[in-house]
């Protein structure tokens, strides 16, 4: 009983040594939470959002590698992640990823880490768009913005025959 109890207080925050962590208060700052209501609306209903996207989850290292070189590709994308990743609603399948470039963005280290994303998407062949952050977002452009980003993919995905797509 009393080994019960100091489980319970532990699991509510009684002070564990071995776990030094607090709870955020919210999963997006409101930058990005102001940019993810407009890019919610202007992916309309057939596509889905999702937020802070691990890059080793839309990505995989080639096989091919020796032990040691396949663990270094996969640290380097281990703890990065895009802003978001816009997903076709039907099956999931990702089509694009989103970053909100915001002033953080504009250090030489977060320069090539932009750079590196960026490099990923490319070589993994997924569309990313990129978006200047501010005060307020057209709906209608970001829309038109996507729409462009994920175009040539788009068209890939309609003349695919419908065993293939899964």
């Amino acid at each position: 009983m009393l080994g019960a109890l100091v489980v319970l207080k532990q699991a509510a925050g009684g002070g564990s040594v071995g776990l030094p962590y607090r709870a955020r208060k919210q999963l997006f700052s409101a930058a990005e939470r102001s940019f993810l209501g407009v890019l919610d609306t202007a992916v309309g209903p057939e596509y889905r959002v999702f937020g802070k996207v691990r890059i080793a989850d839309i990505a995989t290292v080639r096989s091919g590698l020796g032990a040691s070189a396949r663990r270094a590709a996969l640290n380097r994308i281990a703890f990065k992640h895009v802003d978001f990743v816009v997903c076709r609603a039907d099956d999931l399948s990702v089509v694009c990823a989103v970053e909100l470039d915001d002033a953080s963005h504009r250090g030489a280290r977060a320069r090539r880490r932009d750079a590196f994303v960026a490099d990923v998407c490319r070589v993994i062949g997924l569309p990313l768009l990129q978006v200047p952050a501010r005060s307020g977002y057209a709906m209608h452009a970001l829309r038109e913005g996507f729409l462009d980003c994920i175009a040539p993919q788009a068209t890939l995905h309609a003349t695919a025959p419908a065993a293939r797509r899964g």
